[in-house]
């Protein structure tokens, strides 16, 4: 009759995050804090305990696993012997003869000292609560974006990430989804001052959020971080380091292995070529970003940020602002038309943004009353909030008055705006 698998212990393992490497090590420290003798468990021992060939370990080692875990030891799964004699023990851990006596004086000593509350370990489980908070994140940001309020909710949650590393013991693989999620908030707050022109903040958050993604070695939040410095930089009217930065992103091996990252960062290439007026490189680089998305598997696994904005829509967005800014009027309306047909529902700042665009695009053809027709979409919460829609409204209301000064098409405009300005 076969060894039965010791399930508990598995389960409480793997949402731990532990490897078996990574739980004998800690038992080891804490034997060593415990018994005052350097432990000598390996990850063989662990999948002894695992595959249920070690049914109760020492009690020393027992009270460590209580302590790690905040369950006794037979919530873990082990089976304590009905009637076990004495010399029986050694056998089932080899080191029970070693720390039985050593834990005994060690219990006494802490029976009699003052009751202290064992370091909590942190596991993979706390990551996942963050991750759910970052969600919520991006969707204010898609939502609402440029907000100072989301900026400073983002920097917060970036430090509750950061002061868990310190709350308690983790394995190696939560430290870096700590570090991981840690730079997904600061990143998310620095694109939320891009957003809102605050590009001082920027740069700070940028400084912060670079670190802790070398920290945690994610691929995919690097590349995030990148990308958003290039077009923080483009905003800032840099366009030589904006190219840098977006290199970076792009020369992520993520990129070659996910063409759904290497979409993006073209695109914002795009963007960045049209602030450089590199107009005959526009369509290339379109036509690069547009047939990378195309081979990219639409059912692989991404980050919940890319999932929420980037698809076709947002590509044409970005070829919107792209040809917008190196003044080819007629294909920027095409793309913003293309980009509005397609916008998901929750992207309420794109669609704001994309109108705004498309409404100066119009105005620089000359066809006044199109343009103030579609300007006059753009929601008021947007254009007195979101800073990027407020001063392109601003830019649009100063072209029409000079294109069309005392025009009733102006007229209506001025009264149109005043509107959002008088309380309800």
């Amino acid at each position: 009759m076969g060894v039965a698998r010791n399930v508990a212990l598995e389960e409480w393992i793997k949402e731990r995050g532990y490897s078996s490497n990574d739980l004998a090590k800690e038992v080891n420290s804490r034997l060593e804090e415990l018994t005052g003798k350097v432990g000598t468990y390996d990850g063989r021992r662990v999948r002894d305990w695992r595959a249920g060939r070690v049914r109760w370990p020492s009690a020393a080692t027992r009270r460590i696993l209580a302590d790690l875990s905040g369950k006794p030891p037979t919530a873990l799964g082990f089976i304590p012997p009905s009637r076990t004699p004495r010399a029986a023990a050694p056998q089932e851990d080899p080191m029970y003869r070693r720390t039985l006596v050593v834990g005994a004086v060690s219990a006494a000593v802490a029976a009699a000292s003052p009751k202290t509350t064992s370091a909590r370990t942190i596991g993979m489980s706390d990551v996942e609560r963050l991750r759910d908070k970052f969600t919520a994140v991006i969707a204010s940001d898609h939502k609402r974006g440029g907000q100072l309020d989301i900026e400073q909710r983002a920097t917060t949650l970036a430090d509750t990430a950061l002061n868990l590393q310190n709350a308690g013991s983790a394995t190696q693989r939560v430290r870096s989804s700590l570090y991981a999620t840690a730079a997904s908030f600061r990143s998310s707050a620095m694109w939320a001052a891009i957003d809102g022109r605050r590009f001082k903040d920027a740069l700070a958050h940028m400084r912060e959020a670079q670190l802790l993604a070398e920290l945690s070695g994610d691929q995919a939040i690097k590349f995030r971080i990148w990308s958003h410095a290039g077009t923080l930089y483009r905003h800032m009217g840099r366009p030589a380091d904006a190219r840098a930065a977006n290199d970076v992103a792009r020369q992520l091996h993520l990129t070659r292995r996910d063409p759904m990252f290497a979409s993006l960062g073209l695109a914002r290439q795009l963007a960045i070529q049209g602030t450089a007026h590199e107009l005959r490189s526009l369509p290339r680089t379109f036509d690069e970003a547009r047939n990378a998305m195309d081979r990219a598997d639409p059912g692989a696994p991404r980050p919940v940020w890319l999932l929420a904005f980037w698809d076709e829509a947002e590509l044409h967005s970005l070829a919107l602002s792209a040809h917008l800014a190196a003044g080819d009027w007629v294909t920027a309306e095409y793309h913003a038309h293309q980009c509005l047909a397609s916008l998901r529902p929750h992207m309420e700042r794109s669609r704001a943004i994309t109108t705004s665009r498309l409404a100066l695009a119009q105005l620089a053809q000359k066809d006044v009353e199109a343009a103030t027709h579609t300007a006059m979409k753009v929601k008021a919460e947007a254009a007195t909030q979101h800073p990027r829609v407020s001063r392109m409204l601003q830019e649009f209301g100063a072209a029409l008055r000079a294109m069309a000064p005392g025009s009733t098409t102006a007229h209506i405009w001025t009264e149109h705006t005043a509107a959002w300005r008088t309380p309800a």
